[in-house]
């Protein structure tokens, strides 16, 4: 048996709460377990009917033309000079008086930029150019990865990102890491092809690594205020307070000075079915003279 109560709009506080969560893995075989995988990928600007050369884990393959130029395309493709080098995104800009100076162009693409100052991306266009990829699935980062938590080390260096999506080593400009999506990107930068294709090599391949990172989750925790008012739910609805078959309560239960207690708490849709229950750490007495309030929470993504 139960007894309803509808709950108005000011019952219920919506607050979210935002989690972190900090990963460190160490070795090839750390990053590739069942429950990790995080794979490293070698992008190459070569043509795809010419050469299908595969990269990443053995469990999800991919061909390194297609890294390249997808990579290229979602994260870059605003960002690509004439001159195949490198290039920024010339924008207008808009004055405090309304006014609009410099250039009037806007990108097509949608590159998923992590700052709100003007960006550095770099993307090697120079046939046979390689990149470095590293892809977190979302189940580890959650809603992204914590800006300037990054860090991947191997026997040549050490890279981090600098909470603006630039990977830096040290000070020098090497890549990025798109921080909603779990993407790390090794383009280079400042450094000259022929260096940078041998470190891209060890990012890529080297199995002696240590890649850390922090993920970020939002939970949203639902408090639901479930007020008796003090005339309210004055009987109980345990059928051992009548006795025989007629219902007739006992004697105690329809004295004055008989309250009812609450044990579990409902919480029903608009048409009354279940969806969640609340269970009290104990019976407790609903009050005669003032109103009783329980407070039900509940977290959920």
């Amino acid at each position: 048996m139960a007894a309803f109560k509808t709950l108005n709009a000011q019952d219920i506080i919506v607050s979210p709460l935002h989690l972190n969560k900090r990963f460190k893995f160490e070795g090839q075989t750390a990053l590739s377990e069942s429950n990790v995988n995080i794979g490293r990928y070698l992008g190459k600007n070569i043509d795809y009917l010419i050469d299908q050369t595969l990269t990443g884990p053995s469990d999800n393959r991919k061909a390194q033309s297609l890294v390249y130029k997808q990579t290229q395309q979602l994260y870059f493709s605003n960002y690509i000079s004439g001159s195949g080098e490198t290039s920024t995104v010339a924008t207008a800009s808009f004055n405090p008086d309304g006014t609009i100076t410099g250039d009037t162009y806007s990108p097509l693409y949608q590159n998923f930029l992590d700052t709100t100052l003007e960006a550095k991306r770099y993307f090697p266009t120079a046939s046979d150019s390689t990149i470095g990829v590293l892809s977190i699935p979302q189940y580890m980062y959650g809603d992204f990865i914590q800006p300037e938590s990054f860090e991947f080390l191997t026997p040549s260096g050490s890279y981090e990102d600098d909470g603006e999506g630039r990977l830096v080593s040290g000070s020098t400009y090497i890549g990025n890491i798109i921080y909603e999506h779990g993407i790390v990107v090794l383009t280079g930068g400042e450094r000259t092809r022929d260096y940078w294709d041998e470190e891209i090599s060890t990012f890529v391949n080297n199995s002696n690594i240590t890649c850390s990172f922090s993920s970020s989750y939002t939970i949203y925790e639902t408090q639901y205020k479930c007020t008796i008012g003090e005339n309210e739910f004055n009987f109980t609805q345990n059928p051992s307070i009548t006795s025989g078959s007629d219902g007739t309560p006992w004697d105690f239960a329809t004295s004055a000075s008989f309250s009812p207690y609450t044990t579990t708490v409902g919480l029903y849709n608009d048409q009354r079915d279940l969806i969640a229950v609340g269970k009290l750490s104990q019976p407790t007495p609903i009050s005669k003279t003032t109103d009783t309030t329980i407070l039900i929470n509940i977290d959920r993504q």
